[in-house]
């Protein structure tokens, strides 16, 4: 018989609907029950793409007597922690405070009153390895609950204690300085982790990190210094040519296993893909160079293509198994490439992609590329354009045959935060790139949102699927599509988005501010309360929640003219001065807003002529611009003066001058003389982006 779980909407939780474990949803069904009982909480939580997750169900979780003690000693719960991150992010903080680390799944023990007093990560089945088996830990913690029951308690209350004294932002920051000398440091200590032969920060694992990326290329245009832009491109380059990057299918994975990016962990999730999206744009913009326009096209074309519901919105991961072995969709064998592109072609494919007879993963070969195409040509006697132009047949061959092979599985559950930072990727891509299509998949996306993941108040919805919206948005929600909505009207000039971005901020400063310090809580005021109320201003794998905030008040508040929300962004930094100084490498998304508090923000009024053309051509050229803390606003020749109140401000006293378009260049809202003609204003654009480099 099916368990609780059978009900849910979350991928991951119907995995586990037929254990025999009695698991129960978080839910006050299973809290009720355990205090009734007063028995205590096994909390089990993971994610549908996380590989350990999938071998700790099967060895244990389907295992009948490892299920017999679980249903007889303790309330079992079973959480996604993608669809209850404030859950995952506060017990996750507990077995870190317990055992000195984290990871999934996580496994953690708790008093009916929700309070942890064990807790780890993945054990297996039985004793082996040196690890404890989860049937021994299993017996422990129910005799200690049942003959120490006192000490257990004690325990958990003084750890919940910590987890609600354990927050930095309780205090204002008081008169400490909002300045450059934060992103001088942030810098420093990116350098002194930096890998200067492999790109990336720190050894394996490795992961991309693609907003600090972001940080450092904010730093050359700022300082106009080379280290800062050589330490993106080293990364950018090996992880486009290494095996974190699927040059099949496009899309990035989630993460090397080594230092050199060559062997991943398989999983792909849409949060990776739109953050280095962005990043990979942001670089093409800062260097012309058009291997990194090809990397965004081809991950944005990938999630298109393999991540989108026929709705518009886009899912959440892809597991890394398929099979019951993971990568094995990926990989490939030297000897299946000439039936496939013939045996020429296969020679220089292999050649190029590193494909061998022995293989680099446990005997296939994960495709990568140790030289560049141009190192290659040269040494197989082709020019560089017909190699290219090779390549792109065989590996279009080889994803056709792909194609056929079994897929690893996909969580299709759609989370608002995740949709938000994918709809900014492709609304900005598509804006510079010159792709319609991406700006129409960003608006389509929107517009599912903000019609099916509102409950009966309007209020935001967390996840979506198959028809069914749950749980109440947090603050990475919110934020996550503010911004997008920024993105989105810079890409389309549809009003409309900037209106839905102002009433998601106004809910921010709402429901969400800690009034005492200025910082942002993960769940809102009137959220189903835990023990503990945690702040998001710390990234983890995606950016935090308070710095998507932060980044979307400044946007609008330069867009919008409203000084609320420029003093609440500032009011936010200033909460975070001693985590950016303490931890730069976890505030990249802090750091971002810090660069654009301190400016230069030029606030780009563009009023269109009737010479479409000639419009056109000076919105492309300023969307191609690397001048990443502008924001723009554009009417076109003919529109209605009222569109949107909510940019009044920006357009007020401001009208078009013969021959047009008209550009309007203003910093703190004080505006200088206008600028009209096609020539003028791309002379006036190209000489900001001259200032800004």
């Amino acid at each position: 018989m099916p368990n609780r779980l059978a009900g849910e909407i979350s991928p991951y939780l119907l995995q586990h609907a037929d254990n025999p474990v009695d698991w129960y949803p978080w839910g006050p069904e299973a809290i009720e029950r355990a205090k009734a009982e007063q028995k205590p909480i096994f909390l089990s939580i993971g994610y549908s793409a996380c590989h350990w997750c999938h071998v700790m169900a099967h060895e244990s979780f389907e295992d009948a007597e490892i299920a017999r003690v679980l249903n007889d000693e303790f309330i079992a719960i079973k959480v996604d922690r993608e669809e209850r991150p404030e859950i995952d992010q506060l017990y996750m903080e507990a077995v870190q405070m317990m055992t000195g680390r984290g990871g999934w799944p996580l496994s953690a023990f708790l008093t009916p009153s929700l309070e942890p007093f064990y807790g780890g990560t993945y054990w297996p089945p039985r004793t082996r390895g040196g690890m404890p088996g989860f049937d021994e830990v299993i017996r422990a913690v129910a005799d200690a609950w049942k003959n120490q029951r006192r000490q257990a308690v004690e325990q958990a209350g003084q750890l919940a204690g910590l987890l609600r004294s354990n927050d930095p932002f309780a205090r204002a920051g008081g008169d400490a300085s909002l300045d450059e000398e934060l992103l001088r440091g942030a810098e420093k200590a990116l350098a002194r982790s930096f890998d200067r032969h492999y790109g990336g920060f720190g050894s394996a694992p490795k992961f991309p990190r693609p907003v600090d990326l972001r940080v450092l290329l904010r730093r050359w245009l700022r300082t106009g210094r080379d280290e800062p832009l050589a330490m993106v491109r080293l990364t950018l380059d090996k992880m486009a040519s290494g095996g974190i990057y699927d040059h099949l299918g496009g899309g990035f994975h989630r993460y090397s296993t080594d230092a050199r990016w060559l062997v991943p962990h398989f999983e792909k999730m849409l949060y990776d893909n739109a953050l280095l999206a962005t990043c990979y744009l942001e670089a093409w913009q800062a260097t012309g160079e058009p291997e990194y326009a090809r990397i965004v096209r081809e991950t944005l074309d990938y999630v298109l293509r393999d991540m989108t519901d026929p709705a518009g919105a886009f899912y959440s991961t892809e597991d890394a198994d398929s099979e019951g072995e993971e990568g094995k969709f990926y990989l490939w064998t030297l000897d299946q490439l000439p039936s496939l592109l013939g045996a020429d072609r296969a020679g220089r494919f292999a050649y190029v992609y590193d494909v061998t007879d022995g293989g680099n993963f446990e005997g296939s070969n994960i495709l990568h590329r140790p030289k560049t195409i141009g190192q290659c040509a040269a040494r197989l006697g082709l020019g560089r354009e017909a190699l290219e132009a090779e390549l792109a047949e065989s590996r279009a061959a080889l994803r056709a045959a792909r194609s056929r092979r079994v897929r690893p599985g996909r969580d299709d559950k759609v989370l608002v935060g995740w949709n938000g930072l994918m709809i900014e990727a492709l609304a900005r891509a598509g804006a510079a790139l010159g792709e319609p299509r991406y700006v129409e998949a960003a608006a389509a996306a929107s517009r599912f949102l903000l019609s099916h993941l509102r409950d009966e108040r309007g209020r935001l919805l967390h996840c979506w699927r198959q028809g069914r919206a749950r749980h109440r948005a947090f603050l990475e929600d919110y934020a996550g599509l503010a911004n997008a909505l920024v993105a989105l009207y810079e890409a389309d000039f549809d009003a409309r988005w900037i209106d839905e971005a102002i009433g998601l901020a106004d809910a921010i400063l709402a429901r969400f501010a800690a009034r005492e310090s200025g910082a942002f809580y993960f769940a809102d005021e009137d959220h189903p309360s835990l023990i503990a109320r945690k702040m998001d201003m710390l990234d983890s794998s995606v950016p935090s929640g308070g710095g998507l905030a932060t980044t979307a008040l400044l946007q609008l508040g330069k867009l919008c003219g409203r000084d609320d929300y420029l003093a609440s962004a500032e009011s936010a930094l200033r909460a975070s001065i001693d985590l950016i100084q303490r931890a730069p490498g976890g505030a990249g998304q802090l750091l971002l807003a810090l660069d654009t508090l301190l400016g230069p923000t030029p606030e780009i009024v563009l009023l269109g002529s009737d010479d479409r053309d000639a419009t056109g051509q000076v919105l492309a050229d300023l969307r191609r611009r690397f001048l990443p803390n502008k924001v723009v606003a554009f009417r076109p020749a003919g529109a209605a003066a009222d569109v949107s109140p909510s940019l009044a401000s920006v357009f007020r006293g401001k009208t078009p001058l013969p021959p047009g378009p008209t550009m309007f260049v203003c910093r703190n809202f004080a505006c200088e003389a206008p600028i009209a003609g096609e020539e003028a204003v791309r002379a006036a654009i190209a000489q900001l982006a001259g200032s800004a480099e």
